[in-house]
Parts: C-alpha cells; sequence; structure tokens
C-alpha cells in the first residue's frame, strides 16, 4: 500500500487506514536540504501512542521551523489517531514507517523525536544520530547506565544535538529561581526534597496470549531479548518490568530529581540509600510502589525522593509533585508551573507562575514547557544556541535513578565512585548494562 497522503483527504486517510491497518513503510518525498537559520528542520517522531503525541503538538508551535514529514510506530492504529488529534499533520505530506531502521534511511528527515518505550531510547538515539540525525530524546536518557555512557560519547563523536526530555531545564521560572539561587537569596543550598504521587492501581497477572493483530512485537521488543508476549505488558505496564521499563523512580521521579541536582550544583553522589517495596498490590509490577530513596554528595549536601505510584493523599506541599531546596537563609518551592522562595522565618519573598500550566500526572504530560522545550531544541540546530537538557547533564540525573533502583534491589545501601558514579558493589555493577537481542546491540 504506497500512496501520499497528500492525494488523499485527511478523512479519507483516516477512514481507510481505520478499516485496511497501517503496518506498512511509504516512500519519502524528496526534498532539497541545505539547512540554515531560516529554513524548516524536518522531523520524524517515533512512538506515537503517549508522549509523541506531545512532541507533534509542540511542533505545531513553530510551523515556520519545523514540519514533521514522518512518523514511526509498531501499533498500526496509532497512525489514524495521530490524524485525528493534530489538525498540524492536515493536508501534509506524510511517510508512515512501523521499522525505525527504515525511516532512518531516508535522507531528508534532519531531526527524530524519540517516544518510545525506555528500552528503546538509547539504542534508537544512537542509531539516529549515527544516521546523520539531530535528536530530541524523551527520559528517561537510558535504560541502564552502561547506555547513558554510551549516548554521552555518540553524541560527542557525531556532534549531533541531542535534546534530552527534562522539559522543566526550559521552564522560565525554574530558570529564574535557578539564578535566584545561584546568587545566594536562600543562602547555601544543602538539601533538595523531590516528590510524586499517583493513584495507580493493580496491573494484575498477565496471561499468555496471540499478538493482537495491531502491534508488531517483534519490533516492539527491538533490543531487549525475546519474551513471550502477556496481556498487560502493552501499552503502559512495561514500566514496571525491569526487562523494558525502569520503574517510577524514572519515569517520573528523574523530572523532580533532575531539578534537585540542578539546584544544588551537584554530580555523581558517594552514597545512596533506598527503601520501600511492592506494597499496595500483589501482581506482576516487579519494581517499587512505594520508595524513599537518598543521595548523598560529599559532609555537605543531600538529595532525597519519595514516591507513591498507589496513594497520591495526602499532598506533599499541597503538589502532587515538585522539588523543594533547603538553604542556610531560606528555602524555595517549584514545579512545572511555578516556584516560591521563603526567608528563614517562612515568609514568603518572591514567587513567578508559568504562563501555560503543565499536566502533572496524566499518561501524556502535554503542556507549556514542551514548546519552550522543543524550541531550545530547534534553535540550537539552527542558531547553535547551547541544549537546555545535554547528555552529560541527563546521564548524570538519569544515573541517580539507576542508583536508586540498583540501592533498593541490593540491600538498600550503595557506596558510589563520585568520579564516575558506579557503584562499588559488584553485585549493584551487574545492573550497569544488558543482554541484547542478537544483531540489536547498539553500534559504537
Amino acid at each position: 500500500m504506497e500512496k501520499s497522503l497528500k492525494t488523499e483527504t485527511r478523512r479519507e486517510f483516516i477512514r481507510k487506514s481505520a478499516l485496511a491497518g497501517l503496518a506498512f513503510s511509504m516512500p519519502a518525498y524528496s526534498y532539497s536540504r541545505i539547512l540554515g537559520a531560516n529554513e524548516k528542520v524536518l522531523t520524524a517522531t517515533a512512538g506515537i501512542n503517549s508522549r509523541g503525541n506531545a512532541h507533534i503538538a509542540a511542533a505545531a508551535k513553530y510551523p515556520s521551523k519545523m514540519e514533521i514529514i514522518a512518523l514511526c510506530d509498531v501499533d498500526n492504529r496509532t497512525f489514524a489517531k495521530a490524524f485525528q488529534s493534530h489538525e498540524s499533520l492536515e493536508s501534509k505530506s506524510v511517510t508512515l514507517y512501523s521499522d525505525i531502521r527504515k525511516l532512518l534511511e531516508n535522507k531528508d528527515i534532519d531531526a527524530v523525536t524519540i517516544a518510545t518505550p525506555d528500552h528503546w531510547h538509547a539504542p534508537m538515539a544512537i542509531m539516529a544520530m549515527n544516521a546523520g540525525k539531530h535528536v530530541y530524546l524523551e527520559k528517561p536518557f537510558s535504560h541502564n547506565p552502561q547506555e547513558g555512557e554510551w549516548l554521552v560519547q555518540v553524541q560527542a563523536k557525531t556532534g549531533k544535538v541531542l535534546q534530552i526530555g527534562n522539559q522543566q531545564r526550559s521552564a522560565p521560572t525554574s530558570v529564574a529561581l535557578k539564578k535566584e539561587i545561584d546568587k545566594g537569596t536562600i543562602g547555601r543550598p544543602y538539601y533538595a526534597k523531590a516528590w510524586y504521587s499517583n493513584n495507580r492501581g493493580s496491573i494484575g497477572t498477565g496471561k499468555k496470549i496471540n499478538v493482537p493483530e495491531w502491534l508488531n512485537w517483534e519490533l516492539w521488543q527491538g533490543p531487549a531479548p525475546r519474551k513471550d508476549y502477556k496481556d498487560n505488558y502493552v501499552h503502559y505496564h512495561w514500566h514496571w518490568f525491569w526487562h523494558w521499563g525502569t520503574g517510577e523512580i524514572n519515569n517520573n521521579g528523574l523530572h523532580e530529581l533532575d531539578i534537585a541536582r540542578w539546584m544544588l550544583g551537584v554530580d555523581f553522589p558517594d552514597k545512596v540509600i533506598s527503601q520501600g517495596g511492592r506494597f499496595a498490590f500483589q501482581d506482576d509490577w516487579e519494581f517499587y510502589d512505594t520508595q524513599l530513596a537518598s543521595f548523598y554528595y560529599g559532609k555537605d549536601k543531600m538529595i532525597t525522593w519519595e514516591g507513591r505510584s498507589c496513594r497520591t493523599f495526602p499532598l506533599i506541599h499541597n503538589r502532587g509533585r515538585g522539588t523543594a531546596i533547603y538553604g542556610t537563609e531560606g528555602s524555595a518551592i517549584v514545579d512545572r508551573d511555578g516556584f516560591e522562595i521563603y526567608n528563614k522565618d517562612g515568609k514568603l519573598i518572591a514567587s513567578a507562575r508559568e504562563e501555560e500550566k503543565s499536566a502533572s500526572t496524566d499518561l501524556v504530560g502535554i503542556g507549556g514547557l514542551d514548546g519552550y522545550h522543543m524550541k531550545n531544541f530547534l534553535d540550537a540546530i539552527t542558531k547553535s544556541q547551547t541544549i537546555n537538557s545535554p547528555a552529560n547533564e541527563a546521564h548524570k540525573s538519569t544515573l541517580m535513578c539507576h542508583l536508586g533502583n540498583m540501592a533498593q534491589r541490593f540491600d538498600g545501601t550503595l557506596e558510589i565512585d563520585s568520579s564516575n558514579g558506579k557503584p562499588k558493589n559488584k553485585q549493584a555493577m551487574s545492573l550497569w548494562g544488558r543482554e541484547y537481542e542478537k544483531g540489536w546491540k547498539p553500534v559504537m
């Protein structure tokens, strides 16, 4: 089935694709590419079931700078949904793929935004940069620490722009708070508390069933060693399995932990302690629905994260998620929507709110910060602007989360080499990398 979407109306495309399915790749169109500051960045989005929709929405804010010319997903139902949901895709020439390897052969594509399951993040980004594409990669930066190190190396080798989806780093209010902390408004910052809560239910006990006709299970697994399909893996619950996911601390805690580390100005910890477990339900969930992780930086700085996946109330500081920073002369509270600064006596001395609110606990999280972060990505490509969430910083923050999971899995406490973030525990180092399906290991 090879037909330009340009020759069909949007309504005809949706109707036909809903009837026929879309497990195919379509040939690319020819574009003359001499990319400059005033030209569009021709972009593909891979993974359009959830966060990919936020990428499409963010790109739509800059129609003169960015055009999505390709979509890639292993669920053939998502293409019709994307065209129904995003008017910005109407009447455009969009090439559809199920296989990212075919997409990366398209030389007209300048950049790829990636919103796939975690086990695909680093391998796909490495493939894309090696193919000459700039990359906007959703968090977490990696499925495991080894992949994080590889990504840093490949970005440096290729010189391609790599923006990681820690979008709060592009929030004007968070940037302003960082400046206030750096100039001493709360004195010397020494402790940050991050938190996240939700009301997730049980994922049950999975049953082996036939792979749905709409899913390419082989390509969904990609780099991961093969497993039989079960009915509680796709689309969201893979987050809670070590084989593909990275747990709540990397799924959501990473956002606030990244801000905490940024505000305190620290790199790798020298000790990590974690306590918790899967307490709310007895099911297939392999990570932790309740977790208290602490990260120590020398003798004078500390960060903690409290994760409650299955119980929102009571809120912390009247927020379901956020970061509090404590200093010798005051404190601050910051989230995606703004900040508040207090003096030592608890008096509010400064505050700011974002102009556009961002979703915090739904599965897509679309908001104003996506637009700021995408614009920074575009400006880095066309104007050589400094990227707000670069690879080396994203690796440090993602590694915090990996270390929290490692500490929880291996006796609760890890001593860390603060020069590189590696645990001194040999058992924990067994999780530094992973095994790959034959033929899928990332190529450096």
